[in-house]
């Protein structure tokens, strides 16, 4: 639960100022999840958006166009980062917005900081250029750039039970990020990765890969697709166990960014190969009704 401080004013200008930042990053980048952050109240919504910026931070080293020499220093900066923020460091006049916005929000709500090294480990998986051969070796990848997320996020939420909690935003953190694997398909090949168990491929003529705007010749794309889906389905319907655990707020949030991603990934199942040939995605007054959705307590699928 949170360390009920909270609803503490913002006094510091460049708290303020910090937290404005890392709205703006929010805005900008977060697409998906910025429909449920806000439905959150301030204190909360500020939190997050402290949180999803340095998450940012984190994958753009990892997808940015340094040498991987680079990558590995960058995220080793960011790990001493992390260890300012463990010791109450952080000095309020710092240059970095998002560490002055985190360390604040740290010191409202019991984030569980650790988490943003299992989210360093999983983009160091990315640049080592890992591949999976199993669901479990992915499982791991994912509880790493995904499941983290979850477990940062309920640490703004508060939950009526953190062991088994923590244990659902791992899976919903699957379920989305398996959306994300089957909507980025083409895109990944393209910067020559491949998140697909190779088990799963193989299974399913598709070795290949997904270079082209059409399965390659003799590959079962389409069934592929369909397993993954029924997976995904899987995780989401177990993940969102969590919702009764949360505040109304939290939960009308979890909703909707969930809710999204939900459709999306029924987007995917009706037309796999439409993910060959760009990046399917929700128009804004879609996305803006399944918010509104989880905010009076439906689940809009």
């Amino acid at each position: 639960m949170s360390r009920g401080v909270e609803g503490r004013s913002l006094t510091s200008p460049q708290v303020i100022a910090a937290y404005t930042y890392c709205e703006a990053v929010t805005g900008q980048q977060a697409r998906n999840f910025s429909y449920g952050m806000r439905l959150l109240p301030g204190p909360k919504r500020r939190a997050m958006h402290a949180i999803y910026a340095l998450a940012r931070r984190v994958d753009d080293i990892g997808d940015g166009d340094w040498d991987d020499a680079r990558k590995a220093e960058q995220l080793l900066r960011t790990r001493g980062l992390l260890d300012e923020l463990r010791a109450g460091e952080v000095d309020p006049d710092d240059t970095d917005p998002v560490k002055v916005a985190l360390a604040d929000a740290c010191a409202r709500f019991d984030i569980p900081i650790d988490a943003f090294d299992e989210l360093i480990d999983g983009v160091e998986m990315d640049v080592r250029g890992a591949e999976y051969r199993t669901f479990e070796e992915l499982r791991t990848y994912c509880r790493c750039v995904a499941g983290s997320i979850g477990r940062l996020s309920l640490g703004v939420f508060g939950c009526s039970d953190p062991k088994r909690g923590d244990e659902y935003a791992d899976t919903l953190g699957l379920a989305l990020q398996i959306t994300n694997i089957l909507r980025d398909v083409r895109e990944d090949a393209a910067n020559g990765r491949t998140y697909l168990p190779l088990e799963d491929l193989e299974r399913f003529g598709c070795e290949a890969g997904f270079g082209g705007a059409a399965p390659a010749a003799g590959a079962d794309f389409a069934g592929l697709v369909a397993f993954e889906v029924r997976r995904a389905q899987e995780f989401f319907d177990e993940g969102l166990r969590l919702l009764p655990m949360l505040d109304r707020r939290s939960r009308a949030c979890v909703a909707a960014m969930s809710g999204i991603y939900h459709r999306l990934l029924e987007r995917i199942a009706q037309d796999p190969t439409a993910v060959l040939r760009g990046r399917v995605s929700l128009p804004p007054w879609e996305k803006a009704y399944v918010a509104a959705s989880g905010l009076v307590g439906g689940r809009a699928s």
